[in-house]
């Protein structure tokens, strides 16, 4: 790939889910999957999904006897068909012809896909066909597409349609085709004028409506004095504009649809309908559109470009990355009231739910657009009524997160899951991932640390952090036995372990990494009665019922949390009897099933269960060592009385790696991160499997469901703050780079506390400069040492100096 491209030049149907996933186009707002706009859903090449930010709608289902009622974001009305024929016969379809010529060009630099086609049909006919489009990124609501049809060895009549089509489910996931999936209840569907066809839909839960309408003109050579057009619709779930128009051989015909997309949900409109009428009249050419669309994609790139020399082709599918990760949350986000769904906008895996994974996420976000990261924020503030209530059923105080939120932050797990290896529907525990309420305390302190913003800590991060921190504090328990406080019956991150092989009883005793996260968001509680005034104190202790008993057993936990070590060893154990698991058969398994396994599905397939074994899915234990430096883990570890050295870290790393099949595309990010300073060679190998991912599916049909957006905002955190060293400590912005041989140069640009900073970076030298801001001076600490630097500062480092 080239490195603002991607491209393909052949064409390769069995390919084309992954292509459609990979080749996504969004602005934050909504997002459509790469689909030729000729193509119909299909179960096995296409599917041309339409996804809106924060649409959400829940259907109940009977599955193995039982009603199960799941919430899913909705695939809305495809809003791409665009096709022609010859009189008398079928639609345009690439499977109908002869391809003599493809190529498909996904342009990241202006968020563009571009194909080109040369192709010949059964009468000997042949064409040239160049398709445009985008999801505009200067304004949410438009889309936009154009033709370019040259008939090459033919003249004669054509028909063309542009259509609108609500007949559309969510059967983008073959594992969730049991489960209902009519989503959209069909309101309206005509003309609007001459030129513009309108649909109108709405969710039949969550009462949802969108409106679509569609401008469709035609330019051809020579100019033709009317078109004949003809409206046709199916009910009220699809409408099709057909024109009939002569064409010249080697005159090219040129098909322009704009269209715009209107919600219930969005601020400022008086009906959806009638926004999209009254605006669609406003939009100018598709020229014009792109020329606005290119601008505010080349001011996102200005602010979050990361170049990089490097032998392969790391700089392509890096800005791929950035390209997805922006298509999924952008300045459009902002007031939507949305979280950042795992698999972005891209497809219906997870049924678009929200998880941990803004814990990779929210480090790119906030050293370059904060402001968007503070509204995802406000998605989890906004849900503390539901997360309070949570806890209260639950026995506890405080407020306990749900592993998986949607619509208004209930718990949107699965009750039982289909393991496609066997066909057998299981119960999923998975929701007792208690630790996603650690991850979003982290990211509310993380927040704070790269902007500075005591604003939002003041009204709304506090408060986020003592909710979560009194939810800790009453799920820990005393064991009189350890004198040490305890959490039981919880899953941790790796995912495979949710009992005891002996057990009937779901959960475990003690993740090691569950309760050393728990200590940190108490102790980050403790930490920001320096931060606010003691008016403010006072108010959020009386909202939020805070005692002094309570303080107290903050402060008491804080410093007697029990951690499991496996025996008398230096070895983390990942929960309370790790230890008598069994040994597992990792080289038969890795010569069946290659590198990257479900083992879960591939043992509950055979029989057998993965809770018996030292077998993880993703790294665990080993995030500690990702979330934070040596120094604040030994600093955790000796506050809770426990003699962990920073010596024993690297034997840490070496169990876990050996005994993780990393069946999660974030483990190996995990993995290194943490060997980027002890083994290179290591480091680079796991990050370049983190880094084709998505783009190689390595896990084998995963992506066509939608990217891994986790894993792509973690791949380039990796060279930000893994091998830059980027991080905030004690009010320092510390950079302690160690590139890996493969990559000889960086260069980006960061945003840390009202100041834009730049950065080149060699394996010889670091160049720092204070470009301009809002403070007056910041500090910033170089393998070590502390700087101040003030606008128009630059400074220049020997790095190959102890």
């Amino acid at each position: 790939m080239a490195e603002w491209k991607i491209t393909y030049d052949t064409w390769k149907p069995e390919e084309q889910p992954l292509r459609e996933a990979l080749c996504t186009l969004g602005n934050g707002y909504f997002a459509t999957r790469g689909a030729a706009e000729e193509a119909v859903a299909d179960a096995a090449i296409h599917y041309p999904g339409t996804y809106l930010a924060g649409g959400y709608n829940r259907l109940t289902s009977t599955v193995a006897g039982k009603e199960i009622e799941n919430e899913d974001l909705v695939n809305w009305p495809n809003w791409l068909p665009l096709t022609f024929r010859h009189p008398g016969e079928d639609w345009f379809s690439l499977d109908k012809v002869q391809v003599i010529n493809f190529r498909q060009e996904l342009d990241m630099q202006q968020g563009l896909l571009v194909r080109h086609l040369h192709v010949k049909d059964a009468s000997g006919r042949e064409t040239s066909l160049v398709s445009r489009r985008f999801a505009s990124m200067a304004n949410a609501h438009v889309a936009a597409l154009v033709w370019e049809l040259i008939p090459l060895n033919w003249s004669g009549e054509i028909e063309i349609c542009s259509a609108l089509d609500g007949r559309v489910a969510n059967c983008g996931v073959a594992r969730y085709r049991q489960l209902e999936s009519r989503h959209l209840h069909p309101l309206e569907a005509g003309r609007h004028n001459d030129e513009t066809i309108y649909l109108l839909v709405e969710t039949k839960q969550s009462n949802i409506r969108m409106a679509q309408v569609a401008r469709t003109q035609v330019f051809v050579q020579p100019e033709q004095q009317a078109f004949h057009r003809e409206i046709k619709t199916e009910g009220s779930a699809f409408v099709a504009q057909h024109l009939v128009l002569q064409v010249v051989q080697q005159q090219a015909v040129r098909i322009e649809k704009v269209v715009m997309l209107y919600t219930s949900r969005d601020f400022a409109i008086s009906e959806v309908l009638l926004e999209a009428r009254t605006n669609i009249g406003r939009q100018r050419s598709f020229a014009q559109l792109l020329e606005e669309h290119s601008s505010a994609w080349r001011h996102l790139w200005d602010r979050c470009d990361l170049e990089l020399a490097s032998s392969n082709k790391a700089q392509g599918v890096l800005r791929l990355h950035i390209f997805h990760l922006l298509q999924t949350v952008s300045g459009n986000s902002v007031d939507l009231d949305v979280g950042v769904p795992a698999r972005g906008l891209h497809g219906e895996a997870y049924r678009g739910h929200i998880f941990w994974d803004e814990l990779f996420i929210f480090p790119f976000l906030n050293l370059r657009l904060p402001e968007i990261t503070r509204e995802l924020l406000m998605y989890r503030y906004r849900r503390l009524p539901e997360a309070r209530q949570m806890a209260q059923v639950a026995g506890y105080r405080g407020a306990m997160f749900p592993w998986q939120s949607g619509s208004n932050g209930r718990e949107e797990s699965q009750v039982i899951h289909l393991n496609p290896k066997s066909g057998n529907w299981l119960p999923d525990n998975t929701y007792l991932q208690r630790h996603i309420n650690a991850a979003i305390g982290y990211n509310v302190w993380q927040y704070y640390q790269a902007t500075a913003d005591k604003e939002f800590l003041n009204f709304y991060g506090a408060e986020l952090i003592f909710d979560i921190a009194q939810f800790w504090s009453t799920i820990a328990t005393f064991n009189p036995e350890r004198n040490r406080y305890e959490i039981c019956h919880i899953v941790g991150p790796d995912e495979y372990h949710t009992g005891y092989p002996d057990s009937a009883d779901i959960g475990l005793n003690n993740n090691a990494y569950t309760n050393v996260m728990a200590v940190w968001v108490i102790q980050c509680a403790l930490n920001i009665f320096q931060v606010l005034d003691a008016d403010r104190l006072n108010e959020l202790y009386e909202k939020l019922h805070i005692t002094q008993e309570d303080l107290e057993r903050w402060h008491d936990i804080s410093r007697r949390m029990y951690v499991p070590f496996i025996g008398e060893s230096c070895i983390i154990a990942q929960f309370d009897r790790y230890e008598e698991l069994q040994e597992f058969a990792w080289e038969k398994y890795r010569q069946q099933h290659g590198e990257s396994m479900r083992l879960d599905r591939i043992l509950e397939s055979e029989g057998d269960n993965v809770n018996k074994y030292k077998a993880s899915k993703q790294a665990d234990v080993i995030m500690l060592f990702y979330l934070f430096s040596s120094e604040e883990l030994l600093a955790l570890f000796e506050r809770l009385g426990y003699a962990f050295k920073a010596a024993d870290i690297p034997a840490n790393i070496d169990y876990y790696e050996s005994r993780t099949s990393n069946g999660s595309t974030l483990s190996k990010i995990v993995h290194s991160w943490v060997l980027a300073r002890s083994d290179r060679k290591r480091s680079w190998s796991n990050f370049k499997v983190a880094l084709l991912s998505d783009i190689e599916d390595v896990q084998g049909g995963t992506t066509q469901e939608g990217i891994h957006l986790g894993a792509m905002a973690g791949t380039i955190d990796l060279v930000q703050r893994g091998y830059i060293g980027l991080e905030i400590r004690d009010d320092v912005l510390w950079l302690n780079p160690v590139l890996p041989e493969e990559i000889s140069f960086i260069k980006l640009n960061l945003r840390y506390r009202g100041h834009w900073l730049s950065l080149r970076l060699t394996h010889h030298n670091l160049i720092l400069s204070l470009d301009r801001g809002f403070s007056t001076e910041v500090q910033i600490g170089v393998k070590g040492e502390v700087y101040t630097f003030r606008t128009g500062d630059q400074r220049e480092f020997d790095i190959t100096k102890k």
